[in-house]
């Protein structure tokens, strides 16, 4: 199946990536949307951060479980026009993406996956990039704890884990490295956000 849709869609115009599980894409890919063929992954919160349609089976369990962490899922066998409909329906649901985020002091660079802090080059693990992409996206809004953990690890429903703060922590300690005190602000109660620019 796998090999059928990577033609299909790519002879209708999509860029595709062919993986056996989402731990094999490449750290520099930035999918605009993955297709799973297996919701097991969407448990182990190794998805990237995009929009997710799961290609599954039609135990309504497994179904339901599925549509808390993904935003849409076909029920196998499907037909081809109907997933390239869902893909269409999906990318037009998700907001345009800035291959630059250029913040004054701080740059990022998506597509070169590369991030400048005062004129430094600042390494980051893939995940401390998705979050630092999050809130860099929109600099003046408070992410909520929730937010985040749904949009950077996949996570569609409440989880007791530390991982956001122990990223936001690594991501502060970096981005202070390079110049920038306390760039990542932790909202007390509520979540994160980037500091405010300094005056022009």
């Amino acid at each position: 199946m796998r090999g059928f849709l990577e033609r299909q869609l790519a002879s209708d115009g999509f860029d595709v990536i062919s993986f056996q599980s989402p731990d094999d894409l490449p750290r520099s890919a930035e999918p605009d949307l993955l297709v799973l063929g297996d919701a097991a992954a969407l448990e182990r919160g190794c998805v990237p951060d995009c929009p997710v349609i799961v290609l599954g089976d039609a135990d309504p369990d497994t179904r339901v479980r599925a549509l808390e962490r993904c935003d849409d899922y076909i029920t196998r066998p499907f037909a081809y026009e109907e997933l390239l409909a869902r893909i269409h329906a999906v990318l037009r649901r998700s907001p345009p993406r800035r291959e630059r985020l250029d913040l004054g002091e701080l740059q990022i660079d998506r597509a070169a996956r590369r991030v400048v802090a005062c004129g430094t080059e600042v390494a980051l693990s893939g995940k401390e990039w998705s979050l630092l992409v999050k809130l860099a996206e929109d600099p003046e809004r408070v992410f909520t704890r929730e937010q985040l953990l749904k949009d950077v690890w996949g996570f569609r429903t409440y989880v007791p884990t530390r991982t956001l703060e122990s990223h936001a922590s690594r991501v502060r300690c970096k981005l202070a490295r390079a110049g920038l005190e306390d760039y990542v602000v932790n909202v007390w109660g509520v979540g994160y956000r980037l500091r405010d620019p300094p005056p022009v």
